[in-house]
Formats: structure tokens, C-alpha cells, sequence
């Protein structure tokens, strides 16, 4: 007790002592863990309301503010430089009650380089600062996919990747089709290839009706000039923009592009809705959820604009937001940063702007609901696990372990995990099992269980421990944890294939003690569930062990020797073709290689012929 009143000491006087600057605290519990990362224009002030009565506002943050047993600050010149550092804190550590975006998945984009004579278009996942004109984000792929068959149907653009078109002596069946016009090898005006790049870039600006307009009166000229075949190729085309125009949604008059983000939560979750608008239109729709933390909708919105648009998106001129966000003009002048351009980001509560905020909360509202439903549910599945292996409390982490080799060699330990019923690949691990016997798998598994818990603290041990195999590998892995003094502070379990020759009809789940393996019954899904993890540990451990066994096949003597890296032994054996060719050169013509000398050639000979790779032959 008094240990924890010289803390609670301590903490008081290190808050009276925090500067009224701007910068990033830390908070964290007893044991040190980072439980929350935020930004303050007066650190003094932020700091201090959270262990005043008057400053806590709601439930969520009085459970934050009751587990900090101290604050770190770091001060910053000013609040842009604290967003800035703040968000790289928030991707270091991760803390628990922080906003944390684990989609990394990248939309793509679709480009156009106005500054080549005949531009094509490209699909591409990051947006760079450059001359080119970028549309999208596309949310899914196919939507790509259906736009760019559109424009190549409606437009005779050139399909080749190249910057340049390909020079040709015939062009491709893409011409013969009438889908290319074939500046490789025909006489086309960049004038008029630029005017049909216009036409598509209206199209993909969302002023299909403005498009419409343009190419039926060029169709009405043609044809009054009895041009009846190219009125005809403008009626196709018309055809097709009108196709397009009945798929937009129309849900903004001014035709302005925009991104709009709402806050919508539920007892135990909440969620947030990214709508994208381009030229009035709809075109897109994203959904997070996030299990619940002790955060304002202002700041969960925040929080969540730091992090999406930091990732190379597209930020349009203007973002419309369900909740008034702390500090806008801060968070505008760092978005203006990125956009090379002015950005606006409002809360509207009338008129159209508002109700199109009022579509995005009704689906985050309903994201919400699923994300509630998805951990009722995998909670469900978990107790019904622990009850049919017994075990003391739903396994939340569930560790695998699987072996992996080459006709003994070269073997490998995968060892994955599982939280919540779902991976969590930042902490799956590989074991390079060096000195065990080749195709001594009991050996392999010993080594790795060894290596996995002989060092570890009682909170940091898994729920359940499954291991890739049969009684064997179980009866090994129980002698491991018995001698480490685990034995009844970790749960294992083994997972053997079904074998087809019996005609067996599922995999087997063996436990301790129990000779016969586990009958599932009508809850055949949690043997699924535990056969998707076994999957998972089996194709992480081949997948290290095929960059392992793919490195080593690669291996030189040249590895080895000072002053030879990876770009000088590149060098060297394209020219020379192998090692013992480089030992019958002389030292002038290994000079010439690109980063050697005379000295490093003179060198390198001495020390292959000390390592006798003359006789290794290359």
C-alpha cells in the first residue's frame, strides 16, 4: 500500500510540474504499458482534466483515467509538430485505447499523364506528387474494372503500358477491333488524341451528363455532313455514357468532390463510415470497426483523418465530418500539406451537405451493430471451445506450432497466433533449428517450446497451445512444459490430419490424458476453426522455410569476405560469370568491375585462394 501512495505522490507532482506547451502525452499503467497517446496545445491543461472530476465528461474516459498510474510529455515547438509526432507514436506502440486503423490496404487509383503526347491509363495504388491526374479512390477492384472496359470500349485509347507508344511496322489487333487508334505505327494528331483524353477525363470527373451533351451535338454535325460512319461511332459512344450515367448516384448538386466521415457507436463498439463523392456522385463507401475505447466522437474522427490520408490518399478539397473536430485548423493545414492545396473540413447541420452526413452515420450506425454481432459471436465460439476442451477461461490467444523441413534438413519452427479468433501476424515467429538432429521432429518441437517459454512472465502465456500433430508431438510438448514448471498454467492440445486410408472424415484434437481424440458432435465449426489455424501455422512455417532454403541456395563464398556486399558480389559474378573465373582473372581486370579497385581486387583474390574456392570450382 505504501508503495502505491508514494506513486500516487510521485504523479501529483510530476502533473503540477507539466509545462502549458504544446506537445504529446503518454499514459501508462502500473507495469509501465503505453495506454494512450494524445496531442495537446497546452499539455497542462489536457493532462490535468483527466484526473479532475469536472474534466471527465463521460464513463469511457473515467475507466481510461483509472488505470493511468502515470504521464509522460514530450514538448513540441507547435501542435503541427505534435499531430505529426503524435501519429508516429500511435504507430510504434500501438497503445490499447487509441484509434488504430489495421485495414493497410492501399484502393487504387486510376492515372492519367497529360504530359505524354499519347497518354494511357494506368491502374496504380499511390497517389504521387506529380503533373498526372488521378481518379478514385476505387473501394473495389472490379469497379475498376468495369470503368477502365467503359473507356476502352467507348474511347480508342492505346492499351500498351509503355510511357511512349511501341514503335511498330503493323499495330495490334486492338486497331483491327476499332479500340485503338495505333499512334505505334499510324499518323494520329496528339491534338486529336488530347481531345479524347479530355472527353474521358470528364467522364471520370462525374460530368458524364456535360460529356453526353458534347458528344451528341458532334453526332448531330456528322451527320448533317453525311459523315454517317463517324455519327455512328458517336452514337455508340453516347450510348455508353448514358449506360454510366443510370449507375451514378447522385447525392450532391454542386458536383463537388468530397469525403465525408461519421461517428457512430453502440454499447461495447463503434464504428466510422469514409464516403467518397467525386463530381456529386457517389462512388464509394468504407466501413471500420473498432472494439469500444474511451474516445469523443470528435476525437475517434480525428484520429481517424490523421491516419487514413497520412497513407498516400487522395484528399479532396473538402471533408465533411458528423462531429466538430478539436483544433480544425490544424488538422486542415496538415491535410493542405499533403494536397498542395487548400482543404476545408466542416460539420454541417442543415441543408444538403447535412443530410448527406446523415446517410454516412446511418451506415456507421449499422457497422456498428456488426461489429457488435461479430464479437458476440466469436465470444460465443470461444466459451464453447474452452467447454469442450476444458479449459478454465475461453481462449482469447490461442498459439500454434508446426515443423517444417526439407528430407530432415534445414528445419524450421512456425509458431503463430491467434487473438479473438482471428491472426494476428505481428507476432508470429520463426525458430531456426540449427543444431537438431536432421528429422528429428520431436527434437525440433522440443527445442522451440523450449526457446517460446523458458523466459516468460505469467501474463504473457497463451490460453491454449496447439501443436501440428498427433499423441507423439502432444506427449513431447507436455514433458516440456512440466519441466519448465507450466504444467498447470498452460493449456495444450494437438491437431492430427485425418487419414483418408481409414477413411476417417475429419482432423482429431488430442488432450492430455485423454486417450481417444475429442468428439465434436454438432459443433463441427470449432474443429473447422481449430483446422483454419492449423492451416494458417502450416503455410507460415513452409512459407520461412522456402525463403530460407531459396537464400541459402543463393549463398556465395563471396558472402563472406570484408568489403564485398551484395552490390560489388552482384557485380563481380555478372561479369565474370563465377568464382573461379574471378581466381584466373588478373587483379586489372577485376579492378574494372563497377566498385572495385586494385587494392579490393588484390584483396579478394588472397582471400579466396586462403578460403580454397578454387577448388569449390565457382
Amino acid at each position: 500500500m505504501a508503495y502505491f501512495k508514494d506513486m500516487e505522490k510521485a504523479l501529483k507532482d510530476h502533473l503540477d510540474n507539466v509545462p502549458d506547451r504544446p506537445g504529446v502525452y503518454l499514459m501508462k499503467d502500473q507495469k509501465g504499458r503505453i495506454l494512450y497517446v494524445g496531442k495537446a496545445q497546452s499539455l497542462k491543461k489536457r493532462v490535468s482534466s483527466y484526473f479532475k472530476a469536472s474534466g471527465i465528461k463521460d464513463i469511457k474516459t473515467a475507466a481510461l483515467a483509472g488505470k493511468i498510474a502515470w504521464v509522460d510529455t514530450i514538448i513540441t515547438g507547435s501542435e503541427k509538430e505534435a499531430l505529426i509526432l503524435e501519429a508516429n507514436l500511435i504507430k510504434k506502440h500501438s497503445p490499447h485505447y487509441n484509434v488504430i486503423l489495421k485495414d493497410g490496404k492501399r484502393y487504387p487509383f486510376l492515372r492519367i499523364d497529360r504530359e505524354q503526347d499519347y497518354p494511357s491509363i494506368e491502374v496504380v495504388r499511390r497517389v504521387k506528387k506529380d503533373k498526372a491526374l488521378y481518379f478514385g479512390p476505387f473501394v473495389h477492384s472490379h469497379a475498376v474494372g468495369q470503368t477502365l472496359k467503359i473507356i476502352h470500349r467507348t474511347f480508342p485509347l492505346r492499351k500498351c503500358k509503355n510511357r511512349q507508344p511501341p514503335v511498330r511496322s503493323r499495330p495490334c489487333l486492338n486497331f483491327q477491333m476499332g479500340r485503338c487508334l495505333a499512334p505505334c505505327c499510324n499518323e494520329v494528331s496528339p491534338a486529336k488524341y488530347r481531345e479524347m483524353i479530355d472527353e474521358v477525363v470528364l467522364l471520370l470527373n462525374g460530368k458524364a451528363s456535360s460529356l453526353l451533351d458534347k458528344i451528341k451535338a458532334r453526332m448531330n454535325e456528322a451527320a448533317q455532313n453525311e459523315d454517317f460512319e463517324q455519327a455512328a461511332i458517336l452514337r455508340d459512344r453516347a450510348w455508353a455514357v448514358e449506360k454510366t450515367l443510370e449507375r451514378q448516384v447522385v447525392v450532391a448538386t454542386d458536383g463537388a468532390d468530397r469525403d465525408v466521415i461519421a461517428f457512430a457507436s453502440l454499447p461495447g463498439a463503434f464504428a466510422i463510415t469514409l464516403m467518397h463523392i467525386r463530381g456529386g456522385s457517389l462512388v464509394g463507401s468504407l466501413d471500420w470497426g473498432f472494439e469500444e475505447v474511451p474516445l469523443r466522437p470528435g476525437e475517434a474522427i480525428a484520429a481517424f483523418i490523421r491516419q487514413y490520408y497520412e497513407k498516400d490518399q487522395f484528399v479532396p478539397g473538402q471533408i465533411l465530418v458528423s462531429e466538430q473536430v478539436e483544433n480544425t485548423h490544424i488538422l486542415e493545414e496538415w491535410l493542405g500539406d499533403i494536397a498542395a492545396r487548400r482543404v476545408h473540413i466542416l460539420c454541417p447541420l442543415r441543408g444538403e451537405k447535412a443530410q448527406i452526413v446523415q446517410r454516412a452515420l446511418e451506415n456507421a450506425g449499422q457497422a456498428a451493430g456488426r461489429v457488435l454481432s461479430a464479437e458476440e459471436s466469436v465470444q460465443k465460439l470461444l466459451e464453447r471451445l474452452a467447454a469442450r476442451l476444458r479449459l478454465k477461461n475461453p481462449p482469447r490467444r490461442i498459439e500454434c506450432l508446426d515443423i517444417s523441413h526439407t528430407g530432415g534438413g534445414q528445419t524450421v519452427g512456425g509458431l503463430i497466433v491467434f487473438a479473438d479468433a482471428e491472426p494476428k501476424k505481428g507476432d508470429f515467429r520463426s525458430y531456426f533449428l540449427n543444431n537438431v538432429p536432421a528429422g528429428d521432429d520431436y527434437g525440433a518441437m522440443k527445442a522451440v517450446l523450449a526457446r517460446r517459454f523458458s523466459k516468460i512472465k505469467e501474463d504473457a502465456l497463451p490460453d491454449l497451445l496447439l501443436l501440428d500433430g498427433g499423441r507423439g508431438q502432444l506427449s513431447v510438448a507436455c514433458a516440456v512444459i512440466d519441466e519448465l514448471g507450466l504444467a498447470n498454467r498452460l493449456s495444450v492440445a494437438a491437431i492430427a490430419k485425418k487419414d483418408e486410408r481409414k477413411k476417417e472424415q475429419a482432423d482429431k484434437i488430442y488432450l492430455p490424458g485423454q486417450l481417444n481424440p475429442v468428439v465434436f458432435g454438432r459443433e463441427g465449426d470449432l474443429l473447422l476453426f481449430l483446422s483454419r489455424i492449423r492451416d494458417e501455422t502450416h503455410r507460415f512455417a513452409v512459407s520461412v522455410h522456402r525463403k530460407r532454403r531459396s537464400k541459402k541456395s543463393r549463398a556465395s563464398v563471396l558472402d563472406d569476405i570484408p568489403g564485398i556486399g551484395p552490390k560489388r558480389k552482384a557485380a563481380l559474378l555478372k561479369h565474370f560469370g563465377s568464382v573461379k573465373r574471378i581466381l584466373e582473372a588478373g587483379d586489372e581486370q577485376i579492378a574494372k568491375v563497377e566498385g572495385m579497385s586494385l587494392n579490393l581486387a588484390g584483396a579478394l583474390k588472397q582471400s579466396l585462394e586462403m578460403r580454397g574456392a578454387a577448388k569449390q570450382g565457382g
